[in-house]
């Protein structure tokens, strides 16, 4: 299949899934991750309609963006998914529109400091003690959230989280269930707050994330391939 076919594909598993419990498919984002792929296999994915694009590493991004801004005419949009280091923080501002990876106060300070624009971020929320897994545990991100909206030019626009590797998809749904109730009790509390999404799904997991409640999902190799 190509990168346009597989793109199809996964646009139709996903207003399968989101019909299935009642949702609207518009209501859900697709990012497509392509950390990995090269420069021409995301412009084929641009082509196909596709513009909402992550990548893991700011490295890898520095050369990949431009390479596709010079091949397409549709503005795309960038979001970083990956763990993001402070001292790349000016660098990822500068490649990225949205920071799905906010993990840390010390982050957010950072961010804060060197942009100079509206920065969406979302909160990352972590359901694993891994030492390679980073996020703010689930019984603080409600403290999480109100330091990191009092710094400026950070706009908190929802919460990311990635499933436990090795989980059968029982426990799947509860890590994402679990990311919506702690959604639910922000708003709760942050009445003023804006809709808060969720940013949660990946190829292994979407559909369950979409049923969960995801409004934006994050498929690298459904659509790039290996």
């Amino acid at each position: 299949m190509t990168v346009s076919e597989r793109l199809a594909a996964v646009r139709q598993r996903i207003a399968e899934s989101a019909l299935k419990v009642g949702r609207r498919p518009d209501s859900i984002a697709l990012v497509g991750v392509s950390k990995g792929a090269p420069a021409e296999a995301v412009v084929e994915a641009v082509e196909a309609g596709l513009t909402d694009l992550g990548e893991n590493r700011v490295q890898e991004a520095a050369t990949k963006i431009p390479a596709v801004a010079r091949s397409v005419s549709t503005p795309v949009v960038w979001h970083l998914i990956g763990h993001l280091q402070s001292n790349k923080a000016t660098s990822a501002v500068e490649l990225f529109h949205t920071i799905h990876s906010l993990d840390s106060v010390r982050l957010a300070a950072k961010l804060s400091a060197v942009v100079e624009r509206s920065l969406p971020v979302y909160v990352e929320v972590q359901f694993s003690a891994a030492p390679d897994r980073f996020g703010f545990a689930s019984e603080s991100v409600p403290s999480a959230f109100d330091a990191v909206t009092q710094f400026p030019h950070l706009s908190v626009v929802g919460l990311m989280t990635v499933a436990p590797l090795g989980l059968d998809e029982v426990a799947t749904r509860r890590v994402f269930r679990s990311l919506r109730e702690i959604r639910d009790r922000i708003q709760e509390t942050h009445p003023h707050a804006p809709e808060l999404g969720l940013s949660m799904g990946m190829t292994n997991d979407y559909p369950v994330a979409i049923e969960e409640g995801a409004t934006v999902v994050r498929i690298g190799r459904a659509i790039f391939a290996a």
